[in-house]
């Protein structure tokens, strides 16, 4: 791999201590004026999440994570960070695996072991994947953009390099949240070489005349994307329109990037009991600890900014940017961004499977990863060896 250097994440001790010392400085406000999380985080909710970070093994982790195969790669004038993690399996498909914001490459974790080796795990071999697993610009060990135009377009371009430089012709895409804009898009620009597409956001809205038709269950799409448009997308806003201003703050004070992006953590999972409870408190911290420590709170800000300049605007400016190639979908019912499957069908035009989870939500590597595992190998299963 002559074009990548291994790049074995290692946090300087004066940093940890740095930490340390802001934890420990932490200023709070007083309580919400509610009974609930409809101001934001709940101040009792930080406090748990600051004291399990004060409690984080940041070294256990970045050994955990150092026995994964980690490299940088230059891809478009950027330094990119990525695991590359090839299965024993010689019939494996390559897949790249693409997260989004407050996520991480962190987020494929507990998948990477099932699907390399399934064998090892109760699998198939059938069902081996090589994993190439980057960092979005901007994001954990990935270099930070000096420069305007790193959105989910130029983002997909870099992905399809770097597929190219691992030796990798063909490929399968899986991506959620603004992994499924750049997985989208890369499929888009590249359908010759992307067998298949895994999402678990699909990015498809609907047409204005589509809430005088919409079906029961079209409607309670309808409603749980105008609540969360409406009350529940702020954060979004803020970060596409001032993410320097947010930024300083974020690398400045660990409490505010703890609540900016545990809100998130919370409000986007499946936190019933019967459901797993969400994201642990301890993979929360393992996130937040990478974005302060990569001091990557800004920069990840900004993503939203160009990725917002970029995106189609209406529903029909998305189908007017369709997907040819073999699509499959699974739906996770905490997800804040429902879609039904009529308006998928207009912009993902091969759209092969289409299935709705009882329990998960926007973090499915994080709350329900042996879900995923399954849902990813059941997605590649026919389009394997389908000819180019």
């Amino acid at each position: 791999m002559p074009f990548a250097e291994p790049f074995p994440p290692h946090i300087p001790d004066a940093a940890l201590a740095d930490l340390r010392a802001r934890l420990d400085a932490v200023r709070l406000p007083e309580p919400e004026t509610v009974p609930d999380a409809s101001q934001g985080i709940e101040l009792d909710a930080l406090r748990a999440l600051l004291d399990a970070w004060r409690q984080h093994d940041w070294r256990a982790a970045e050994k955990r994570w150092n026995a994964i195969p980690h490299y940088r790669a230059r891809l478009d004038g950027l330094n990119i960070a990525f695991w590359h993690v090839r299965s024993p399996e010689p019939t494996a498909l390559p897949l790249v695996l693409t997260h989004g914001w407050p996520g991480s490459v962190l987020e494929f974790e507990d998948v990477l072991g099932p699907l390399t080796d399934p064998v090892a795990h109760g699998g198939s071999a059938s069902d081996a994947f090589h994993l190439v697993v980057p960092a979005l610009p901007g994001f954990g060990f990935s270099e930070r953009p000096r420069e305007s135009g790193w959105h989910p377009g130029r983002t997909a371009r870099a992905w399809g390099e770097l597929m190219t430089a691992l030796g990798y012709e063909r490929f399968g895409a899986h991506g959620g949240d603004w992994g499924a804009s750049v997985s989208t898009e890369l499929a888009r620009q590249a359908p010759e070489r992307v067998v298949g597409l895994h999402l678990t956001m699909p990015l498809a809205s609907p047409l204005p005349g589509d809430r005088g038709s919409a079906d029961p269950a079209e409607r309670g799409v309808l409603e749980r994307r105008d609540a969360h448009l409406t009350d529940g997308y702020g954060f979004g806003l803020i970060m596409g329109t001032r993410p320097q201003t947010l930024g300083y703050s974020l690398l400045d004070s660990p409490a505010g990037l703890a609540a900016w992006l545990g809100e998130k953590f919370a409000a986007y999972a499946d936190t019933r009991p019967e459901a797993g409870g969400g994201v642990s408190l301890a993979r929360q911290v393992d996130h937040i600890a990478l974005y302060w420590l990569t001091e990557t709170g800004a920069s990840s800000a900004r993503w939203y900014w160009e990725a917002m300049r970029w995106v189609p605007r209406s529903a029909e400016e998305e189908n007017a940017r369709p997907v040819t190639v073999p699509t499959a979908c699974s739906l996770f019912p905490a997800d804040p961004w429902p879609t039904a499957r009529r308006w998928a069908e207009r912009r993902y035009l091969d759209l092969r499977s289409w299935n709705e989870l009882d329990r998960g939500g926007h973090f499915p590597g994080l709350e329900q990863p042996d879900l995923l595992v399954s849902e990813i190998r059941a997605a590649f299963r026919d389009v394997r060896s389908a000819p180019a």
